[in-house]
């Protein structure tokens, strides 16, 4: 387990016309959002690139799409932020980005269509050569929540892990010495005929990342601040840490989703959540969804992603943003809190060799109601049943 500090960073997302500003992409309003993000103390972005708008056709790599995203980089780097680069989009912000040629009469699975795969396989090495020519990239995820693709893109628990070892192989090969990852969202953990496995996000790449969004069902158990719903992140990475102790596991995606958590106590969720997970031996970092609000102009977004940045599209800080810019300057002064000494719970389930009975473990399960109930008195490991 690592001993370094904790990092704290944001998921970027442009205050300017969200992801469609890559199409008229402006260096000098990236500029004026990480000058935002480094003034509350983060250290590192998460960026996200839109594959087709790179790859609009399987035999072309826009080399434009791709001085663009270097220039995001180099913005980062003059604000003293390090990069997280993510590949497939896929998904964002609830909608799905994937090119033409995927689509209609094309239509193929990306997991399981070996042409498509070739063309992913081409567009992920062109994309992580680039960016590992950077010295503040620091990690290249293969994409966000690629999970969410596979109702319109078929798979099996045995393509899916597949698909991403063969794209890990790929980053590796083309980052030496950057951080490949793989990204799902807690489907993976919860859901028993998910065809992608907990496995998967402990086994692959080269440490973990875990999502944690109380619109999972976790909010429905106690309300905003009760302490299911303040704790999901720490039983998230317990979970993870269960499959692999030794593996460090990076909270990749945390927020304030309306209306589960309503804007008068988004501050002190935000202060609770992260103090919580902080003490967490495991914890890699906090990365927080997202940098900047979506332009409530911009159409037919479901309504709680308009609100999640830490700061307005006018760059005003919101309560969720000084309250992690407060957590980030003790921590960085004091070092993360001591925990007490942790008790452990037998999971029911081994989720490693049981994968078809996620749902015992998942938000509002006998199990997890009785880890939180142990939660308030200590930090609680998870061990596996039969391990």
């Amino acid at each position: 387990m690592s001993s370094d500090p904790v990092r704290f960073g944001a998921n970027y997302v442009p205050s300017a016309g969200w992801f469609y500003s890559w199409l008229d992409y402006d260096g000098a309003a990236v500029r004026r959002d990480f000058a935002d993000l480094a003034g509350i103390g983060l250290d590192h972005v998460r960026v996200f690139p839109v594959w087709p708008w790179i790859q609009p056709n399987r035999a072309i790599i826009r080399e434009r799409a791709i001085a663009d995203l270097l220039d995001t980089i180099d913005a980062a780097a003059e604000h003293g932020l390090t990069v997280a680069v993510d590949l497939i989009q896929g998904h964002l912000s609830s909608f799905d980005f994937l090119p033409s040629w995927v689509l209609t009469w094309h239509k193929s699975s990306l997991f399981e269509d070996r042409t498509v795969r070739d063309g992913l396989t081409a567009y992920v090495d062109a994309v992580a050569r680039a960016v590992a020519t950077k010295p503040n990239v620091f990690a290249i995820t293969l994409g966000n929540e690629v999970n969410n693709l596979w109702p319109d893109s078929s798979t099996t628990p045995q393509a899916s892990t597949a698909w991403a070892q063969e794209l890990l192989t790929t980053v590796q090969k083309a980052a030496p010495g950057v951080l490949a990852l793989h990204s799902v969202f807690d489907d993976a953990w919860y859901k028993g005929d998910h065809p992608f496995h907990p496995v998967d996000a402990v086994d692959l790449g080269d440490l973990t990342t875990v999502h944690s969004w109380v619109f999972n069902g976790v909010s429905r158990v106690d309300g905003p601040l009760g302490p299911a719903t303040l704790t999901h992140a720490d039983y998230l990475v317990e979970l993870a840490k269960s499959l692999a102790p030794e593996r460090p596991v990076w909270l990749q995606e945390i927020g304030v989703p309306g209306p589960d958590i309503p804007v008068d106590l988004q501050a002190e969720f935000t202060r609770r959540t992260v103090e919580t997970v902080l003490g967490n031996p495991a914890l890699y970092g906090v990365t927080w969804w997202s940098s900047h609000d979506i332009d409530r102009r911009l159409l037919d977004f479901p309504d709680r992603e308009y609100d999640l940045g830490l700061f307005t599209v006018d760059h005003r800080r919101k309560p969720a943003a000084q309250a992690l810019a407060d957590l980030i300057a003790t921590t960085r002064a004091n070092g993360a809190p001591a925990q007490a000494p942790a008790t452990t719970l037998t999971a029911p389930i081994n989720l490693r060799t049981q994968p078809e009975r996620r749902a015992e473990v998942a938000p509002g399960s006998e199990f997890h109601l009785h880890w939180v109930e142990a939660r308030t008195h200590s930090p609680v490991r998870i061990q596996l049943a039969n391990s």
